[in-house]
């Protein structure tokens, strides 16, 4: 099947698993949300991480490399592969926050109080989770791609699907990266750095405050001005003075 076919499918399962994923993750395991609430994870409004789907995307290639076998030793060269999973697996995420602080002045997650953490963008904790997640994918997901694909080939109606997924998920990151440029402006005026998750439940709470209807899909949706949660939030943000720099 066509390289270009397979890698789509796989952003597609990527992007939607990963959301549920973190959405799991965020209501009953993450610290920065101590009220335990269901949070819309990610930069997009819509089900779906493209952090994740880019991820799976090259757990798959990387798979792959698996025939030349670098070490000539099974074992190594199966250590050598969750290695080099772990390490592009958080390379993307690094690029992903860092261009987010860089560019848009927003923290789309924040490893600050994780041990040994680069900027609050990467740590070794969740580099050793990438690296599971890598072995999860090899023994449990792999194995079973090429029959998927196989299905697929078999069902072309459903790249017809995959097609509308991606016209979908272009118009939200459009309408996603319209909404960063505000939060952009503000962090810029007020030289502070926006944690995007903290937004959200600070509109949240706002919300539910004023007996207000709360969007699940559409978390910066409010009866008051984006602007005015905001100003709210502005003596608990962190100043950009004080990032390390790069």
């Amino acid at each position: 099947m066509n390289l270009l076919l397979t890698l789509a499918f796989l952003f597609f399962i990527g992007s939607v698993g990963g959301w549920v994923l973190e959405l799991f993750f965020r209501r009953f395991l993450s610290d920065a949300n101590p009220e335990r609430k269901w949070i819309n994870p990610g930069f997009c409004t819509g089900p779906y991480l493209p952090l994740y789907g880019s991820g799976l995307c090259i757990l798959f290639l990387i798979a792959c490399l698996e025939a030349l076998h670098p070490a000539n030793n099974p074992v190594l060269d199966k250590v050598l592969l969750f290695c080099a999973m772990a390490v592009s697996m958080t390379v993307i995420e690094y690029i992903a926050g860092w261009c987010s602080l860089k560019l848009f002045h927003v923290r789309l997650w924040d490893y600050s109080n994780e041990w040994g953490n680069v900027q609050g963008i990467i740590c070794p904790k969740f580099s050793l989770f990438w690296a599971l997640m890598g072995a999860a994918y090899y023994f449990l997901v792999h194995p079973h791609i090429l029959d998927a694909l196989h299905w697929l080939s078999r069902n072309l109606a459903f790249s017809f699907f995959i097609g509308m997924f991606f016209g979908v998920f272009l118009i939200d990151v459009i309408h996603s990266a319209q909404l960063v440029s505000k939060l952009k402006a503000f962090a810029r005026d007020n030289d502070v750095i926006l944690r995007y998750e903290a937004v959200k439940l600070q509109i949240r709470k706002a919300q539910e405050h004023s007996a207000g209807k709360y969007h699940f899909f559409r978390p910066f949706h409010s009866d008051r001005p984006l602007a005015e949660h905001l100003k709210e939030m502005l003596s608990s943000l962190e100043s950009r003075k004080n990032r390390p720099h790069s």
